[in-house]
């Protein structure tokens, strides 16, 4: 039988720093999931107003209609 019941390995020197480095990757990955579940949240929100607006308002013509104006034929140099 061995006596050694060292499991963690915490009697080498870089245990420690190994530890601090796991636990704040651990933390910005939970940073990094809170700010993907809140963005998801703030979609659903969005979806959910959404539906509740009348149909009437999805069929609405475009507010600003000079934002779809096309230019005839190819843009040359000399147009601009």
């Amino acid at each position: 039988m061995s006596d050694n019941h060292d499991y963690l390995k915490t009697s080498t020197g870089g245990f420690r720093l190994r530890a601090d480095v796991l636990a704040l990757m651990l933390k910005g990955a939970a940073y990094a999931a809170i700010l993907c579940f809140a963005i998801l949240i703030l979609g659903w929100i969005l979806l959910g107003v959404s539906r509740l607006l009348p149909p009437e308002s999805k069929e609405a013509w475009d507010p600003t209609p000079t934002s779809s104006v096309v230019l005839p034929g190819p843009v040359t140099q000399d147009v601009l």
